[in-house]
């Protein structure tokens, strides 16, 4: 039962206040930060039975992801992606649209904020259906086992006065943010983040992205569709960070087929707002030869870095590596036992499935002691058009580590359902033992890739062989035929190609 109490508390109670506390509460489990991993571990905690608490600043739940990542990109991918292909595919479908289609941008950015709103909102209800108590305010630690809990201006609904909470247990799930460009300032309007690119109140003529990362891809082939020229700045000599190379590689071309410009092995030098231009000099990361380029927007995405500020996670002795990440063992435990830290503020990929999975077991270790995350089978996804998923090894990974593959590939082209969809860029290419035919990795470029990614996730979780997923009965006609066939094609011959 949650215990609130009215009277006015010394300040000498607590060694860091510097100010007179209003009230107070106790909870089995206090949860910092209210995005993907966050939100679930308390929903979790509360289930198995705890007195469960969750603090938030942002004033609305979902993190990055549900409100200025993962689902604003995606609805504008989606929303792009329609009218991108009622302007260009409609015809050879046999549609005649009758007059000239337009794009609303007030309304294509409505329709963004509608989803988020919606999605963020039944978070609330969830955390009310299973008993979850909402702080809305500033968490940061008041001592080893007290959170103190600030109020935020201009969220409606924060706390009314400081709050102290007594926790047993503490879970750390306060994410990430975007990582800023040495000398580059962002002014969201001209020169702008993953978070106002998802804004923008017209579409640039010259967008130029640093970085060529799912986030990067992914705001390009928005902007791309909706009528920008694009340009993309890489620093390394491949897009795609951690693709498949040859993946990486297939992803280039459709893009570049699609009109986005690529500049490699390209180190920006710097970049500043004139008016509304924006002049971006570069240089060859190898030969040095030197350029200006010249864009309505300048996106900077050159990724995320953890988000412990104001936390005061050190003067509890939590640990922070040279990266900014708290330090956890394999349990997510820090040096104090009863704190564990979870999703993007610690190691591993910056993915929104991730901290979910890690948010369940940080709960289920308080409770029971044990807990587990397969951290060789968590799955990516860009969705680009054609989308890109991947799990498990990639090609070039096995190489470095010696070991012994098999490759099985099957195109879409063959496959009947993306055949009468019209839509057969890309492929299925299975990795498996070469010895044993056990499935090491998956990667797919083309039509629902994200989705047909969690079949090889489910084979890999439970070790299952190329033949294995083979025998396998798949409907026909359906787009999941091509795994089934790339997994004919890593152990003995496909059917249909």
């Amino acid at each position: 039962m949650l215990r609130l109490s009215s009277v006015r508390l010394s300040s000498r109670q607590f060694s860091t206040s510097s100010s007179l506390l209003l009230a107070k509460a106790k909870h089995d489990v206090v949860v910092i930060g209210g995005g993907p991993g966050g939100y679930v571990a308390a929903i979790k905690a509360a289930q198995l039975g705890f007195n469960t608490a969750c603090v938030e600043k942002r004033g609305s739940l979902g993190g990055t992801c549900l409100n200025v990542g993962c689902i604003p990109s995606k609805a504008l991918l989606n929303n792009s992606l329609r009218y991108h292909e009622i302007k260009t595919d409609s015809k050879k479908r046999g549609i005649d649209v009758k007059g000239e289609v337009t794009l609303n941008i007030e309304q294509f950015q409505k329709a963004k904020d509608t989803v988020v709103k919606q999605l963020t909102g039944g978070i609330e209800m969830l955390f009310k259906k299973n008993g979850v108590t909402y702080y809305k305010g500033d968490g940061s630690f008041e001592s080893e086992k007290q959170i103190k809990v600030s109020p935020v201006e201009g969220i409606k609904g924060t706390v009314a006065e400081e709050t102290i909470l007594d926790a047993e247990n503490i879970i750390i799930a306060t994410g990430s943010e975007v990582t800023p460009f040495p000398g580059i300032t962002i002014d969201e309007e001209r020169i702008v983040s993953s978070t106002g690119v998802l804004s923008l109140k017209e579409i640039p003529k010259r967008l130029v992205i640093i970085g060529g990362g799912i986030i990067g891809l992914e705001m390009g082939s928005v902007y791309s569709r909706l009528g920008s020229k694009v340009t993309v700045l890489e620093f390394q000599p491949a897009i795609g960070a951690s693709m498949d190379q040859e993946i990486a590689t297939a992803t280039q071309k459709f893009l570049t087929k699609q009109g986005i410009d690529f500049k490699l092995s390209t180190k920006v030098m710097g970049a500043e707002r004139n008016g509304d231009v924006v002049k971006i000099k570069v240089e060859g990361a190898k030969d040095g030869k030197k350029e200006e380029l010249e864009a309505d927007v300048l996106l900077v995405a050159i990724g995320r870095r953890p988000y412990i500020q104001g936390l005061n996670a050190e003067e509890v002795g939590l640990e922070v590596d040279k990266r900014g990440r708290l330090v956890i063992d394999s349990n997510f435990q820090t040096s104090h036992p009863h704190i564990k830290v979870i999703g993007d503020v610690t190691f591993g990929p910056m993915l929104a499935h991730k901290a979910e999975e890690e948010g369940v077991a940080a709960a289920e270790i308080i409770k029971t002691g044990h807990g587990h995350v397969n951290y060789g089978n968590i799955p990516a996804v860009m969705y680009s058009h054609p989308e890109v998923a991947w799990v498990g090894k990639t090609e070039q990974e096995l190489k470095k580590d010696g070991i012994e593959f098999k490759v099985g590939k099957f195109p879409f082209v063959a496959n009947s359902r993306a055949k009468t969809n019209l839509d057969t860029e890309g492929f299925v290419k299975i990795l498996i033992d070469a010895k044993t035919d056990r499935l090491l990795g998956a990667h797919i470029i083309g039509p629902n890739a994200g989705e047909m990614i969690a079949e090889a996730g489910l084979a890999l979780e439970y070790g299952a062989s190329a033949e294995d997923i083979a025998r396998v009965c798949h409907a026909h006609p359906t787009l999941s035929e091509a795994f089934k066939e790339a997994n004919l094609a890593a152990y003995d011959k496909p059917i249909n190609f």
